[in-house]
């Protein structure tokens, strides 16, 4: 079967190492989208943080889609969530007590895009999400001025890498696994509902539209893009990716700043 969806990973992925998409990346992935393939950005971002590059690609309409929060959501390009698996207060009340009793510094996203915070001293990690993200930053004295219904996509705990080491070890001490635990970047340690992951928003993504695995490609270098690989029929790493990466997947591309996401797309997409 042909290729007809392929998630594609944003960071050190789509963009490379000057955070931009190459003309070569731009102009392939519009030719496949003009023959007909879903292009599904897949990313950590809200759907605020990833709108620069959609406009950019020309990735617009209710029939294209977008997974976001690592995963929490599955949702059409112009809001339409489609699949959620989502945190509640009681996950943030167990989150903050955890990060108060660590003296570690976190934040929580709502489902459109803003971040929130009960530290009184925003951390420099925290001020570069929301820049990166678009999105505002509401502090907040206690869980109790938050709306009883109020729901999160995840919590990110944010600190210099040595702290971050020392209280991932921990929260996987105390929680084991009722979350789905991430380790984004080195400074952020992300925390998501146990059935949010990138594999598990892809495989609602493409039940919704009726295709088969072997239909689907997907394009990473994280951990974080694992469960996605295992969820698609083709797999692609990177070439900036770590070997423990390029051993978990089908194929290796070129790196970020060499086009790799073009050549995977002209590979097997464009030349089937």
């Amino acid at each position: 079967m042909s290729i007809k969806l392929v998630a594609i990973d944003i960071d050190d992925t789509l963009l490379n190492s000057d955070h931009a998409i190459t003309d070569k990346t731009v102009s392939t992935i519009k030719r496949a989208i003009q023959q007909g393939t879903h292009i599904v950005l897949c990313t950590g971002r809200p759907l605020a943080g990833v709108a620069e590059y959609l406009k950019q690609l020309e990735i617009d309409g209710d029939n294209q889609y977008v997974i976001t929060y690592n995963g929490a959501l599955s949702q059409s390009v112009d809001g339409k969530i489609l699949k959620s698996h989502i945190l509640n207060l009681d996950d943030f009340k167990r989150i903050k007590n955890f990060c108060d009793r660590n003296n570690v510094q976190f934040n929580v996203l709502d489902d459109q895009s803003n971040i929130y915070t009960t530290n009184h001293s925003i951390n420099r990690f925290t001020v570069v999400q929301a820049y990166e993200n678009f999105a505002g930053i509401q502090q907040i004295e206690s869980i109790a001025e938050l709306a009883s219904d109020f729901v999160m996509t995840k919590a990110v705990l944010v600190g210099e890498i040595d702290q971050i080491n020392l209280v991932e070890n921990q929260f996987k001490i105390d929680f084991a696994n009722q979350y789905y635990q991430i380790r984004s970047t080195p400074n952020f340690f992300e925390i998501l509902n146990k059935n949010a992951n990138k594999g598990n928003a892809l495989q609602d993504l493409r039940r919704y539209l009726h295709l088969d695995l072997s239909e689907v490609m997907s394009i990473g270098d994280e951990r974080n893009d694992l469960t996605m690989f295992e969820n698609s029929g083709t797999s692609v790493a990177m070439g900036n990716s770590s070997d423990f990466i390029k051993k978990h997947t089908d194929l290796v591309t070129t790196d970020n700043d060499h086009d790799g996401v073009a050549e995977a797309i002209e590979k097997f997409v464009l030349n089937h």
